[in-house]
Formats: C-alpha cells, sequence, structure tokens
C-alpha cells in the first residue's frame, strides 16, 4: 500500500516543482535546466544508499522526495544569479557572455554554499543520536545528504556550462553570419 502511495507521491511532486517553476520563470528552459539537477541529486543520493547497505523503503523514498526541493532550490538560486547578471550587462558576443554567466555564478556559490552547509548540519544529529525513531530518521537523511555532495557540483558547475551552451546559440548565429559579410568583400 505504502510503495503505490509513492508511485503516485514521487510524480506528483516532481510534477509540482516543474509547475511552480513555470509559473516563476515562465520560460521552458529555464525550467528544464533546473529540472536537470533532479537526476544529479538522485545520482548521490542512489550512492549514499548503497553505500550504507539501506534497502530502499518509504522512508528512503521521502528523504528523497526532501532531497528535490533541496536540490531544485540551490539550483534555482544559482540560475537566479547567473539571470540577473544577464539581464544587467545583455551580452553582446560569447565572451561577454561567458564573463556574465561566470560573475553571475560566483555570486550564487556563498548561497548555495549556505544553503547546502545549513541542510547538511542540520542533518548531522541524526547520525550521532541513537534512539527510538533514529533508524528511520537515517533512512530519510542519508539519501538527502548523498544526494546534496552531487547535487552541488552540478550546481556550482555543470548548471553555468548548460547556460552558456544554451544561450549562445543565439551569440554564434550572430558571429558566423557576422564573419561571412566580413569575407564576402575581401573575395571580390
Amino acid at each position: 500500500e505504502a510503495k503505490a502511495r509513492m508511485q503516485i507521491a514521487v510524480p506528483a511532486a516532481i510534477f509540482i516543482i516543474f509547475t511552480l517553476l513555470m509559473l516563476h520563470f515562465g520560460r521552458l528552459d529555464r525550467t528544464v535546466i533546473i529540472m536537470l539537477a533532479l537526476p544529479f541529486g538522485l545520482i548521490g543520493g542512489v550512492w549514499a544508499l548503497y553505500l550504507a547497505g539501506y534497502n530502499f523503503s518509504v522512508a528512503v523514498a521521502v528523504g528523497f522526495i526532501a532531497l528535490a526541493g533541496i536540490v531544485v532550490g540551490t539550483a534555482v538560486v544559482m540560475t537566479i544569479y547567473i539571470d540577473q547578471q544577464i539581464r544587467e550587462n545583455r551580452p553582446s558576443n560569447m565572451k561577454d557572455l561567458f564573463e556574465d554567466i561566470m560573475h553571475g555564478a560566483v555570486l550564487g556559490v556563498r548561497p548555495v554554499l549556505m544553503t547546502v552547509a545549513t541542510t547538511m548540519i542540520g542533518l548531522t544529529p541524526i547520525f550521532i543520536t541513537e534512539g527510538l525513531g533514529s533508524d528511520v530518521m537515517r533512512r530519510i537523511a542519508l539519501p538527502m545528504i548523498g544526494g546534496m555532495v552531487t547535487a552541488t557540483i552540478l550546481t556550482l558547475i555543470v548548471i553555468p556550462v548548460i547556460y552558456y551552451i544554451w544561450e549562445g546559440r543565439r551569440f554564434k548565429h550572430t558571429e558566423i553570419n557576422k564573419d561571412d559579410q566580413e569575407a564576402q568583400p575581401h573575395e571580390a
């Protein structure tokens, strides 16, 4: 019965996250970039479960749902900082775009790391204490800690790269056209 409920709850949670991101950003591309953080977080959670020798359970599923929210939150923070930098400077070529994304990503490092650190520090007592319910709480917290490690790497490195590739497409076309126009008078 619990497994059947989780088969509804997990996709419903992902759908709600996707819908809220679409409402906030109003753009499918930003929403997809942020949703790419979910698999990276899940990978870390699965590794943590494997290394600890835990089986999948309802408590673990609850931990993965909570992890999804935290991972998406950190990805949103990074994307907002990069978007803000792009809006303020309006890059005109690939070099400006790269510099704006790097500057926005650097500004986003501190809030992302603070979110990750406070989450991990807050979950640490669960692994230190012994007592009634601690075993269940560990199964909730472990996927969150494992997922935060891999999701942080994604948020700090991969999201700016994906952002650069996606936004750089519009500059590549203009730079190619500009190179073609400059080359034509010399040929004549």
